[in-house]
């Protein structure tokens, strides 16, 4: 379960320390009786806490809370559905005088305190005041209340306390810094691992729905569990209490003598919510449900997915699925899967979204003998999503590599903080599909028209150090590739081939993926030249000619792999008369196991990958193509490049005012849900962030632009001030004017409202702007800028928030960077000062998603800085439910 920010309007679902969720949501108006009994149930000590005296419990107590404004909001914990409905803890909020600080006051009931609810209400108190402009917090709290104090000391907040009139006040500001981040990221971790714990480590499972007849889901999904000799016990539910397999079966979960940590639900739809009620009063805490029926036929089906989902969350439990294949744990026997096999067991971790996807993976895997330590098939992800998986994985000591199929993304911004966080130690290898008809908007400027669900998405996956496989053979490749061999120091590889156009088609293959193939040293060639025969090119790539038998290789190889100049080496082999395709592969595999760096061999047989190559011990690693083995290095490299990548932070800036910016943005919002800001809306705006703009004054008149050119200086540019306008499109712009001749002419042609800018010698045209994305959040993008921004194309993108490091590798990326650099002789220019105009900017984008367009287009980079001479600026009202942040 994405751990995501409570929406004005909807309730969120938190988890605790022990693992257990709980629901938070306004409180309504006939939540009164129910507020009521709350404060009743509290113990004298509780009260005391909370109101510092006697208080009167009766209706004037709540009414307040009742309803809610941007002045005042609440929250309210609950447990159980329907009428079976109980308040269990209360957060709110109270706007003090000054508007951008409020009171904060909390109750949580006494059986629930110690577990962390406290803290959970905190964090969403903070985020929904954040988006309605309060900017501190500040509580009264007795000394004697520790609990409440390690609360807020805790948090991950700047807390200052006070101590005067018996009562402490704390005061704090509720940004969401680096560390408090940190600190919500550290509590979600605990939580979801204890949370997932009985997923992955049951000591008991049910099926309910295991039926005695062959072919069914559930009873063969049961049979699969015994046929992989489960390490715990298993038990059959069915109506009918018939034996399943020669197992003794049950009627219902209540009849089980002990406790059962997970249950498995394979029946029609319209039966799975009785079923869910029936093992969660059973005690069993995590579900998975293979049922379709649900969210993905329509809009019933979405219904009574969030009738289950409600049910399960309310009573503290998790949920995998609907719809979805089952989860598979080969180390302890758990295949509660209808695949038709086990899974072997390994070292790999597998989510899938898709199920029939899943099986298909699994099936190209085991051909590859690839083993995995576990399989998720996540289905609709009602609850569980790969989120939740990558906290289990991160510190299981069973996975060394982690694939995921995704199809659609839940919380990108929790995505991307974690796989960041989880790649450091192990790799993530994902294949995402369905993005081609995303993302299809209309697209008014240059950076919304680059931009793209494609975009997005690759944008996200290099700075979190995901690597994407384009297709499930180059995921498999991939994998085969990763879990075998060492990483590569660098992108450069030597060929051996016994067959001179299987050659050549690598070294393209490679050199298309971004590798090397240099020149091998001239003692690694004379070395070859002497163990050769003598028609032989020690070229890379090196051709032993068709008569190589393994010996060949058995020299070659180890020659090529001692080379300082060489970071890998792809060994390719066809079966002539002289040598057998297993002799060659087993001299291949041999060279492999005293190698430090990968090898990677390609035996190209109609009787497909070699014995020698397919054991569980074997060195190498097998491909059945050039092209694939180039493929999978290049993702190799590209992860080993990451790991030595600067982990990177987000940095403060000086002269930002987003009180400012937030006022301007208001304003012009008056009366509008969107438009396009004017130039001095622009100035004003883009000052706050501190952008560094060119000199420009606006002017009504021709003789009035004439008069702003001689106080500005010849030459200079005459533009169209219209809000919103392409002005090259338009013949809205005229640049080198050197007299006043000029200005007149130019400015009687474009016509008022007007803009005069000095006119900025040299340097380089770029585009950068922001884009709102409705999925990932703000894009921020570089690439070459000018009139033929569109038609050069090669913007790059990252998602903000943006760290100095993702920064600087998006202003060095592209055709933008080799611009930056100091193209064919030019002089570089300060990348230094793009890449802070970056982090400005996805400050910008953050902090104001009403800006749901900008471009600077063009910012002249120069030797010693950069100006934005261009900017057009898009806002789209927003509500403070679209300004909580889901990061």
């Amino acid at each position: 379960m994405p751990p995501v920010t409570a929406r004005p309007d909807r309730a969120v679902d938190v988890i605790l320390r022990d693992g257990t969720t709980l629901r938070l949501r306004q409180p309504q108006p006939p939540d009164g009786d129910a507020l009521l009994s709350f404060f009743s149930e509290l113990s004298p000590e509780s009260l005391h806490s909370r109101f510092h005296g006697g208080t009167r419990i009766d209706r004037s107590l709540v009414e307040h809370l009742l309803s809610q404004s941007e002045d005042r909001d609440a929250l309210v914990a609950i447990v159980g559905d329907g009428a079976a409905t109980r308040i269990v803890a209360l957060a709110e909020f109270a706007r003090l005088r000054d508007p951008a600080v409020a009171e904060v006051a909390f109750a949580v009931a006494d059986e629930l305190q110690g577990r962390g609810v406290g803290t959970r209400l905190l964090e969403q108190l903070a985020a929904r005041a954040g988006a309605v402009g309060v900017e501190r917090f500040v509580a009264q709290v007795l000394p004697e209340n520790r609990a409440m104090l390690g609360v807020f000391a805790d948090a991950g907040f700047d807390v200052a306390r006070e101590l005067g009139g018996g009562e402490v006040e704390v005061r704090f500001p509720i940004a969401a810094t680096d560390s408090y981040r940190a600190r919500v990221d550290e509590r979600d971790h605990i939580a979801v691992a204890a949370s997932l714990r009985p997923f992955f480590a049951p000591a008991s499972v049910a099926v309910v729905g295991a039926s005695r007849r062959r072919g069914s889901i559930g009873g063969e999904l049961f049979r699969n569990i015994l046929a992989a000799d489960f390490a715990g016990a298993t038990y059959p539910i069915n109506r009918s209490g018939e034996p399943v397999a020669g197992v003794a079966a049950y009627r219902s979960l209540a009849d089980i003598p002990v406790p059962v940590d997970l249950a498995v639900i394979c029946l029609p739809s319209g039966q799975v919510l009785d079923a869910a009620e029936a093992a969660i009063a059973a005690g069993v805490r995590a579900l998975c449900v293979i049922s379709s029926g649900f969210a993905e036929i329509g809009p019933e089906g979405a219904e009574r997915q969030g009738q289950l989902l409600a049910l399960v969350r309310s009573r503290g439990g998790r949920l995998v699925g609907p719809n979805c294949l089952g989860l598979a744990v080969p180390s302890i026997g758990l295949n509660a899967t209808f695949a038709p096999r086990a899974l072997p067991p390994g070292r790999i971790a597998f989510s899938s979204q898709s199920g029939a996807l899943g099986l298909a993976l699994l099936e190209k895997a085991t051909e590859r003998n690839l083993g995995f330590s576990a399989f998720v098939s996540i289905g609709n992800k009602a609850d569980v999503s790969s989120n939740d998986l990558l906290e289990w994985w991160e510190d299981d000591d069973q996975t060394d590599l982690v694939l995921l199929y995704l199809e659609s993304f839940g919380n990108p911004r929790k995505f991307a903080r974690l796989a960041r966080r989880v790649a450091r130690r192990k790799p993530i290898l994902a294949l995402k599909a369905g993005t081609t008809s995303a993302g299809q908007r209309a697209a008014s400027s240059h950076t919304a028209a680059l931009a793209g669900s494609e975009a997005a998405v690759d944008a996200l996956f290099r700075q979190a150090g995901v690597l994407r496989a384009r297709t499930l053979e180059e995921l498999v490749d991939a994998t085969a590739l990763l879990s075998s061999q060492p990483l590569p120091a660098g992108r450069r590889t030597a060929v051996a081939t016994n067959a001179g156009g299987l050659g050549i088609l690598c070294a393209d293959a490679c050199e298309a993926a971004g590798l090397e193939l240099p020149e091998l040293s001239e003692e690694t060639r004379r070395q070859l030249r002497e163990a050769l025969p003598v028609d032989a090119s020690v070229a890379n790539p090196i051709d032993l000619l068709g008569s190589a038998t393994a010996s060949a290789y058995e020299t070659a190889l180890p020659l090529l792999l001692a080379d300082p100049a060489i970071d890998s080496v792809i060994a390719l082999f066809v079966p002539p008369v002289v040598a057998t395709a297993e002799d060659v592969a087993a001299a291949i595999d041999g060279v492999a196991r005293s190698a430090d760096k990968p090898v990677l061999a390609v035996v190209v047989s109609a009787e497909g990958i070699p014995t020698a190559l397919r054991r569980p011990e074997t060195a190498a690693a097998a491909f059945t193509y050039p092209e694939s083995a180039g493929r999978a290095l290049a993702l190799a490299v590209e992860r080993a490049e990451w790991l030595r990548r600067e982990a990177g932070s987000f940095l403060a800036l000086d002269g930002v005012d987003v009180r400012a910016a937030r006022e301007a943005v208001d304003a012009a919002l008056v009366g509008s849900d969107e438009r396009w800001l004017k130039p001095e809306e622009i100035r004003t705006l883009l000052g706050a962030y501190g952008i560094p703009l060119v000199p420009e004054e606006t002017v009504a008149a021709v003789d009035d632009a004439v008069a702003a050119a001689r106080r500005l200086g010849f030459p200079v540019v005459v533009k169209t001030a219209a809000a919103g306008a392409h002005k090259t499109e338009t013949g809205g712009v005229a640049v080198e004017l050197a007299s006043e001749d000029d200005v007149r002419a130019a400015a009687t042609r474009i016509g008022p409202p007007l803009l005069v800018q000095p006119m900025i010698a040299g340097g380089i045209e770029l585009l950068v702007g922001v884009v709102q994305d409705p999925v990932f959040g703000p894009l921020v993008a570089v690439g070459p800028g000018g009139v033929l921004a569109e038609l050069i194309g090669d913007a790059r993108f990252a998602v903000a928030p943006l760290t100095d490091v993702d920064a600087l590798e998006l202003v060095r990326a592209g055709k933008a960077g080799r611009l930056i650099s100091g193209f064919r002789g030019r002089p570089p220019a300060d990348a230094g000062a793009l890449v802070e105009l970056v982090q400005r900017l996805s400050h910008l984008a953050e902090d104001l998603p009403e800006v749901s367009e900008l471009d600077l287009n063009p910012v002249i980079a120069l030797s010693e800085g950069c100006v934005a001479v261009d900017a057009r600026v898009r806002l789209r009202r927003t509500t403070p439910r679209d300004r909580l942040k889901t990061w």
